[in-house]
């Protein structure tokens, strides 16, 4: 259920210019938890159920971190820390190990439930990871952003057709695990639980990139682009105070690419 969270940081650290941080937090959520299972269970000895939940402690610290040392409180990391701590909490009572790997999905799946409903309000959940994807970081790109939000409803249905596509691809992956949870090995299904969350982030990346947030970048540099041409043509009314075409240029330029 980590991995949620380390999607949006993910893309973020990508949009930074920075490829290989971008994979820091995927590995952190889902790889270190599976070799933390079996170097538990097989090299030291441990349970099942006692290596299930203390492959899970790594990355509830990271989240809990993550949010202590942020500056604003992300709705969906928040969201992420209370799954970890339920989860966790559960995990001390189940001594099932197929009951904790569907306790994590089913847990994880309120990730999935609450993004969903998130679509209904004016701020979806998975905006906090698109908007810099979009925008680039840029000033300019921001302020388009607001303007689009405002005024283009074009806009803001990709923007919500965002999040529903991957509250959408968490759930059917939370339901898979749960089912694989009582039909396949646990063994098995630690490392197959892991195949199914990179194909679920596989999946809803090229869905939701090609449909939404492609679209939303192409709007985003259009309207950049014209708050340029218009700084341009006040500048030209007025030579002695207008913005040098060159700089509004580049300022389109630096988002549209």
């Amino acid at each position: 259920m980590r991995w949620k969270q380390s999607v949006a940081e993910s893309a973020a650290e990508g949009e930074r210019g920075n490829p290989l941080a971008s994979f820091v937090p995927l590995i952190v959520d889902a790889g270190i938890p599976m070799a933390t299972y079996y170097l538990l269970s097989d090299g030291f000895g441990f349970s099942t159920v006692a290596a299930l939940g203390w492959s899970s402690v790594v990355p509830a610290l990271r989240t809990v971190w993550g949010l202590v040392s942020s500056r604003s409180v992300n709705g969906l990391a928040l969201l992420i820390l209370v799954v970890n701590v339920v989860g966790l909490a559960l995990s001390a009572v189940a001594g099932d190990p197929r009951l904790m790997m569907a306790k994590d999905s089913g847990v994880s799946s309120v990730v999935g439930i609450v993004i969903l409903l998130s679509v209904r309000t004016n701020r979806p959940l998975m905006t906090a990871g698109l908007k810099p994807w979009v925008t680039k970081g840029s000033a300019a790109g921001n302020a388009a952003w607001d303007r689009l939000t405002a005024g283009s409803e074009r806009f803001r249905r990709a923007e919500r057709r965002f999040s529903a596509i991957w509250g959408t691809a968490l759930l059917t992956e939370c339901v898979v695990k749960v089912i694989g949870a009582y039909t396949v090995p646990v063994d098995t299904m630690v490392w197959l639980g892991t195949v199914l969350t990179v194909v679920a982030i596989l999946a809803a990346m090229v869905i939701a990139g090609g449909s939404c947030a492609e679209p939303m970048e192409k709007m985003v540099g259009a309207e950049v682009a014209a708050a340029a041409e218009r700084t341009v043509d006040v500048g030209g009314a007025d030579r002695g105070s207008g913005v040098p075409v060159g700089a509004a240029a580049g300022a389109a330029a630096g988002v549209a690419s």
